[in-house]
């Protein structure tokens, strides 16, 4: 405080303190992004051929097993000859997962693509709310039942 203003009786001046300009940002809350998730398979020569060949993923062989990359999310999958651990309370089971997956074209293409793939759509078009706000989606089903899904967005 400048030598020539006064306070008032019994009031503690305030500590000086750096411009917040020249302070570092500090984010409100962490950038956390999804990085892996578990699915469990019975067959893996089917679910390998599924996740590559249908949905398009790099596959990861892992030990006795596989898992299947989207990018710079990785699928995890416990099956037959892996010993996971530590598993979850209830451990997932071959065709209890819902996933889905966002589909880069029309929600036509998505149809067309699943049918040259011998992929049945069980329910869609329908209107859905993903990741991105207000989409179309198509449901399917993996070789083990699993629900899958693709979701398609509006043009920015």
């Amino acid at each position: 405080m400048p030598a020539t203003e006064t306070l008032p009786e019994g009031a503690t001046p305030l500590p000086e303190v750096e411009p917040t300009s020249a302070l570092p940002e500090i984010p409100t809350r962490p950038a956390i992004h999804l990085d892996h998730c578990v699915i469990h398979v019975s067959d893996w020569a089917r679910a390998t051929a599924f996740y590559r060949d249908v949905l398009g993923a790099e596959v990861i062989e892992r030990g006795a097993g596989f898992a299947y990359r989207f990018g710079g999310v990785q699928l995890n999958c416990h099956g037959p000859g892996v010993v996971a651990e530590p598993l979850a309370a209830k451990p997932v089971l071959p065709g209890n997962s819902d996933l889905c997956f966002r589909w880069p074209g029309t929600l036509e293409e998505a149809m067309a693509h699943l049918h040259r793939h011998g992929v049945g759509v069980e329910r869609g078009p329908v209107e859905r709310n993903g990741a991105a706000g207000p989409g179309i989606s198509v449901y399917f089903r993996d070789p083990d039942g699993s629900l899958m899904e693709f979701i398609t967005y509006p043009p920015a």
